[in-house]
């Protein structure tokens, strides 16, 4: 079984917690869909509420996450046999290892798997994605950004694209593999090559190594490769 998940969060603290779940699995052709509400306890400020379109009101008498009909779902089918999908997947996973749920299964991230395969597309995110690949011709019905389910669907779709290109074993090991990135996507230096920055501003790029904690995984490793940490 091949399970698609994306979750929305009332922010990216520590702190913060799931209040939406979109789970979509596929099984010998039959797909299912879970989509849930939950209430942790977690008030969903506005600047979450401007990203994921959920609100305060929206979150009242909801399920906890565990009790969540989508949540059930993941531990009935967490088994060794299946494959958890995502984009940025362990994002997701690490939101839900907070309530003690661990998967057993193969792990892909669509995120890596994508930088890895098609790095001349620069930009990484499901949104861009779904209309630089054309996925949007496929969808059945317009799919809403940042809504949990719509987002689980779009990995669908963008798995379904990258799978033509490569097996899903490969996806495997690519999704742990760390990417040398050429370009910047954002900041300053937005676009330009990351191998031009270390000649011209290395102080910045130790700058960024030192004092931004949650630094991409695969931009720290462009960045230290570059300056000559990683030969």
């Amino acid at each position: 079984m091949l399970i698609f998940i994306d979750v929305q969060t009332t922010g990216l603290e520590s702190s913060d917690k799931v209040c939406s779940l979109g789970v979509v699995s596929c099984e010998n052709k039959e797909v299912l869909t879970f989509y849930d509400l939950v209430d942790e306890g977690k008030k969903v400020p506005s600047i979450a509420s401007s990203i994921n379109h959920i609100t305060r009101d929206m979150l009242k008498n909801k399920p906890s996450l565990t009790q969540s009909k989508a949540y059930k779902f993941l531990l009935e089918n967490n088994k060794e046999s299946n494959t958890i999908i995502g984009h940025n997947v362990k994002f997701e996973l690490s939101m839900l290892e907070r309530t003690g749920f661990s998967f057993l299964g193969e792990v892909i991230d669509t995120l890596r798997v994508t930088k890895h395969l098609i790095p001349e597309c620069e930009i990484f995110s499901l949104q861009f994605l779904r209309y630089e690949l054309d996925l949007y011709k496929k969808e059945g019905k317009k799919l809403i950004a940042n809504h949990a389910l719509d987002n689980a669907l779009m990995v669908k779709n963008l798995y379904e694209y990258l799978k033509d290109m490569d097996a899903k074993s490969d996806f495997i090991k690519l999704s742990f593999k760390k990417v040398l990135l050429q370009k910047f996507e954002f900041g300053k230096y937005s676009g330009q090559y990351i191998e031009e920055i270390s000649m011209s501003d290395r102080a910045y790029l130790e700058w960024m190594l030192s004092n931004i904690v949650d630094l991409d995984d695969d931009l720290r490793y462009s960045i230290e490769y570059n300056l000559g940490s990683i030969l």
